[in-house]
């Protein structure tokens, strides 16, 4: 299958992320080129090669208005990834070694809710699905600053993160991952950094108090620079693309992107490495929880599994067993991710009897699969096709068939059959 992982021995910055992945992509000036006609006010994005520590990679510099955020013209570089200065209540971004005195940004800099963050997305000339992945980013990023401020999501106004150039580099990410459309993102532990950073209301710890949460049930380390290596934004994409958290999987290699950032560091090179090609299907870090159940109804049990599948598990299945003194019995399994257990634990022991459960290590090889839509003489059908080890299957979505029947008035075996 396509594999996607991203090496963030140096930190995650939703810029270093959007150029490492400009190198992956099979034509950059066609992505810059929808980048920059999207409709994102006054945005332009631009890329430069540059070198860190002797690795050569790309540098991605966003523009608002002809300024990058200095307040500088288009000499002046975008001060991203890990040199991170905290000036405003909610500026947990950290992308940006901003000026705010500057003629640019000054004092009328706007502080943007999530409401307005979601009109600007829905209005951009991207599509849909890109524009879910980055909404979606924002909702967590706006999750983790709710429970740090003690405040609602929707009292939240987003500073650094709420700015146009922020926006454009969280777009940016999820419209090179749509363009890539691998089949399993996978990221290696990463590593945060460590010391303070000034912040509003003064000396924050590193990682930053809204990165820390963003990164729960995240493998992170603090490694041996000093400073802010991971940024929310950073942060929350990661989160919200990477389904594995592991050193590199088996691969073969097709293609390797570096973004570079703008600080330099003595003997490391500040960059996100991001490595694309083909695994061998098997997903690691699989994980079956197991428990017996003998005093509970099928319809409770049906919405324990319910509950699980909604959480993210990847299969729930029961089997009839036997228990002791004879008694008959249920047992549930439940296959997770590694980084799910606990969350599926929590919900077992929710919403089953159980006292127990069990933990079995396991792999999972599976097909790569990818939806589309074909046209039909009863209308727009979706199928879904899988493939690897040799072999393609390709199966009608039952909902679809499902319609066709019940309109037509015949059988789902020829409503399939007539497609």
């Amino acid at each position: 299958m396509k594999t996607l992982h991203f090496d963030c021995a140096m930190g995650a910055a939703g810029d270093m992320l959007m150029s490492s992945l400009i190198e992956l992509h099979p034509n950059p000036e066609d992505f810059l080129s929808r980048m920059n006609s999207m409709g994102l006010d006054g945005v332009t994005v631009k890329c430069e090669k540059r070198k860190s520590s002797g690795i050569a990679g790309t540098h991605t510099k966003v523009y608002i208005d002809g300024l990058t955020e200095g307040g500088s013209h288009h000499h002046h570089h975008h001060e991203h990834s890990s040199e991170h200065h905290h000036e405003h209540h909610h500026e947990h971004s950290s992308e940006h070694s901003h000026e705010h005195h500057s003629s640019y940004y000054g004092h009328h800099h706007h502080h943007r809710s999530l409401a307005e963050i979601d009109k600007i997305i829905r209005g951009l000339n991207i599509p849909e699905s890109v524009k879910n992945d980055a909404i979606t980013v924002y909702r967590v990023i706006a999750a983790a600053e709710s429970e740090v401020h003690g405040e609602s999501v929707v009292d939240i106004h987003f500073h650094e993160v709420g700015r146009r150039d922020a926006i454009a580099d969280i777009v940016g990410v999820c419209m090179l991952i749509n363009d890539l459309k691998p089949d399993l993102i996978t990221a290696s532990p990463i590593c945060v950094g460590f010391g303070t950073v000034t912040a509003a209301h003064g000396i924050l710890p590193v990682p930053a108090p809204a990165t820390a949460l963003i990164l729960n049930n995240v493998p992170i380390y603090s490694g041996s620079i000093e400073g802010e290596l991971c940024t929310p934004t950073g942060a929350a994409l990661i989160k919200h693309f990477a389904k594995e958290y592991i050193q590199m999987p088996p691969i073969k290699i097709e293609k390797i992107g570096y973004g570079i950032g703008s600080r330099q560091f003595s003997g490391a090179p500040n960059c996100v490495r991001a490595i694309f090609g083909e695994t061998d299907g098997a997903e690691l870090g699989i994980i079956e929880l197991c428990c017996n159940l003998d005093d509970m109804t099928p319809e409770e049990i049906a919405f324990a599994s319910q509950k699980l599948l909604a959480e993210g598990a990847l299969d729930v299945f029961t089997m009839a067993i036997g228990m002791k003194k004879g008694r008959p019995g249920t047992l549930l399994s439940c296959l997770c991710r590694a980084q799910d257990r606990d969350k599926m634990l929590k919900v077992i022991f929710k919403h089953t009897s159980t006292i127990g459960i069990r933990e079995y290590s396991c792999k999972r090889y599976v097909l790569a699969r990818k939806e589309r839509q074909i046209e039909t003489k009863y209308g727009t059908v979706r199928q879904k096709t899988s493939s690897g080890y040799g072999v393609t299957k390709t199966k009608t979505e039952y909902d679809d068939l499902a319609e066709i029947a019940e309109k037509n008035d015949i059988s789902i075996s020829d409503a399939k059959n007539s497609l």
